[in-house]
């Protein structure tokens, strides 16, 4: 058996090895659906860590990844260049909004975050006005590398590394009622030439617990930062390419950021994948005689071919009007008529549960519902009715990953409205045994 092999050699992402059950053995994967190795089907209901916009195998992803790997796999990206990297470089950028100038890749979100705390530091390095302050959102996520680490939440997670991170400005998150709040605590923070830059997840902080606040905030959030010159950082990495109803969270505001970080859904779930974009102002401030002002900084699969051409082919699969003729069952598939009709069922969904006994809050946006739980415990990562709810969910072949006693569903595009209503069902089940 293959989960039995896996417990001698592998260790798990974010598992406790001792206690952990023995992990399921996929072996396929087809649309919102995975299979595992004794032919049990699963929804996949959170697009398996938020990466997989389209299905699993999506055939046209496939078809350009294997045209790709028959002429080139990898080519060193310093000093070499290739045709899939500029396509998708291309696309990227009629997307991003008009202030963005240029693309960075790098293979992960943490590795985009990283680049981008770099650049913003060695932005005013370059420039001869060194600033040394980052301000973020008190318990956001970035990533688990030192610097994504650093300018995270300070919880469980980072605790182990807390005498090595770098000193973070954390305001509260806009949540409703908080607002006044966090923009004073904002101005505050800028009130002297210390802060290099503001990052932030845009309306919906992921791994916080889904947590949601208001365009409007953002926006005011942005202005003020841009009054004081405080360089603007966007972590798009789960809420990009129609996650939150719009091709980026930040559409839904005026004002734009000087520096998007991008990864998860970029490749639609098929290959590692991190992008950071600028604005020419930044990457001018790079441009010199002086070798010491370059930006040092490189991954040895950067722009990966085969992962640039998956990301060229997601971006295909989600232009309007749809430009790939139909695959499966002579329909043509159409990503934001299915983005509408998710965030239509959820709103619905919302309604009808948020009254429930058990239901503290509901929130939703685009494609993202997510169903915070009452309990009588502390309300974190480790709540008792995370692994109790995820084995129920499991057991009824349902793939959710509850965040504590936060219950969130993020689809891929592909998914049916019967299959929606089924876990919506099964929710509402679990809700009995909770």
């Amino acid at each position: 058996m293959l989960s039995q092999r896996d417990q001698q050699v592998i260790w798990h992402p974010f598992t406790q090895m001792q206690t952990a059950s023995l992990p399921i053995a996929i072996v396929k994967g087809e649309g919102t659906y995975l299979f595992d190795e004794n032919g049990k089907k699963y929804i996949d209901a959170i697009s398996s860590w938020w990466v997989n916009l389209h299905g699993h195998a999506h055939p046209y992803i496939v078809e350009k990844i294997s045209e790709q790997l028959k002429k080139l796999e990898h080519v060193i990206f310093a000093g070499f260049t290739h045709e899939p990297a500029i396509a998708l470089a291309e696309g990227l950028l009629k997307q991003l909004p008009g202030n963005q100038s240029k693309i960075f890749y790098s293979d992960n979100g943490s590795t985009a975050v990283e680049v981008a705390i770099k650049m913003a530091f060695q932005y005013w390095y370059n420039k001869e006005k060194p600033r040394t302050k980052i301000i973020a959102f008190k318990d956001a996520y970035h990533g688990d590398t030192f610097g994504a680490m650093s300018v995270g939440g300070r919880n469980a997670f980072s605790a182990p590394f807390s005498p090595f991170l770098f000193d973070v400005i954390h305001i509260d998150i806009p949540v409703k009622g908080k607002e006044k709040e966090t923009i004073a605590q904002l101005k505050t923070a800028i009130n002297t030439n210390e802060v290099a830059a503001f990052i932030f997840e845009p309306l919906v902080l992921g791994s916080a617990g889904m947590i949601m606040y208001e365009p409007e905030i953002l926006n005011e959030l942005l202005k003020l930062c841009k009054q004081k010159n405080v360089l603007c950082i966007a972590d798009e990495v789960m809420t990009g390419f129609g996650r939150t109803g719009k091709f980026f969270a930040t559409d839904y505001i005026e004002e734009k950021p000087d520096i998007f970080c991008l990864s998860k859904g970029i490749t639609g779930g098929f290959m590692a994948m991190g992008v950071t974009a600028c604005t020419q102002e930044i990457y001018n401030a790079f441009l010199s005689d002086d070798k010491m002002k370059t930006f040092f900084h490189g991954h040895s699969y950067t722009a990966n071919p085969l992962a640039c051409a998956a990301g060229v082919a997601s971006l295909e699969l989600l232009a309007t009007p749809p430009l790939i003729p139909p695959q499966r069952g002579g329909k043509c598939y159409e990503p934001w008529e299915n983005i509408k009709m998710i965030g239509l069922l959820h709103k619905n969904f919302e309604l009808e549960i948020k009254n429930h006994p058990l239901v503290k809050d509901v929130r939703q946006r685009g494609t993202i519902l997510a169903i915070e739980l009452e309990t009588s415990e502390n309300t974190s990562y480790f709540n008792s009715l995370r692994d109790k709810l995820y084995t129920y969910y499991i057991e009824q072949g349902i793939l959710l990953r509850p965040l504590g006693n936060i219950v969130y569903v993020l689809p891929p595009y592909c998914i049916s409205k019967s299959d929606l209503n089924c876990i919506y069902k099964v929710i509402e089940q679990s809700l009995l045994k909770s």
